[in-house]
């Protein structure tokens, strides 16, 4: 199974204003070397497979696709490795509200980390961060992703690479306050085929229930009166080089 991992995940979603919402669902991800990927057994493979399509458009490879990223923002990319903590396609669907890249250099030093966001519409951006040693960054905000949150503000991202505990959080700042809160936790363990047996047994449909929880909280706002902000036509741009860290 290569040097592949699992966690166990724990999601939470807390919107503060104007509205008090918040819910919690689990399930789990995978933690993977781009160069060193999962080979599974032929009959989990229609429940774990990892397309480049579903992060980096037409790219022939993860690997490939994400140094396309790199090379936007500036950096050059030859010879790193990169760890990423991602959901699988299953059953022909996939859905990663967050996709994360943790970007190693010849000498093992982490040098960035990506954030892909994708949103129920379809859409993907990258943000290109340069955490502080405590995997603490802050980015604008660029990218739509809900349909109560206008393009506007700030995130202030918790991603430090993942050992034995996953620990990850996502804080949207906007006049003088923190709307919105998400968190990741969960608890690794090894990617056997047992184990992944046993994760798919549990949540066989895990990304289609995702996109589904997530649209439901949503009409729940609606139909508590939260206003929906109408969504801009997103440009892909290349993503900054200078999203520095605040220290």
């Amino acid at each position: 199974m290569t040097s592949a991992a699992l966690y166990r995940t724990r999601i939470r979603h807390v919107r503060r204003t104007p509205l008090r919402h918040a819910f919690t669902y689990r399930g789990y991800s995978w933690f993977v070397d781009l160069d060193d990927l999962p080979r599974l057994p032929v009959w989990l493979r229609p429940f774990t497979r990892f397309d480049a399509r579903d992060h980096f458009g037409d790219a022939t490879s993860l690997r490939a696709g994400l140094e396309g990223v790199l090379v936007g923002a500036g950096l050059d990319p030859r010879g790193w490795r990169v760890t990423a903590l991602l959901a699988p396609r299953m059953l022909g669907y996939v859905f990663n509200p967050l996709s994360l890249f943790w970007c190693h250099d010849r000498d093992g030093a982490l040098r960035c980390v990506v954030a892909e966001v994708h949103n129920t519409y379809g859409g993907r951006h990258p943000y290109v961060l340069f955490p502080d040693t405590g995997g603490r960054a802050e980015v604008a905000k660029e990218f739509y992703v809900s349909p109560f949150n206008a393009v506007e503000g700030s995130y202030t991202l918790r991603v430090p690479e993942p050992g034995e505990r996953l620990a990850v959080s996502v804080t949207l700042h906007r006049d003088s306050h923190a709307p919105f809160v998400a968190s990741m936790q969960g608890r690794r363990i090894p990617a056997t085929p047992g184990r992944v047996l046993g994760a798919v047994v549990r949540s066989p449909l895990a990304p289609q229930l995702v996109a589904a929880r997530i649209r439901v909280q949503g009409i729940a706002l609606w139909l508590r009166g939260l206003p929906v902000v109408p969504r801009p036509t997103h440009t892909p741009t290349a993503p900054s080089p200078h999203l520095e860290a605040s220290r």
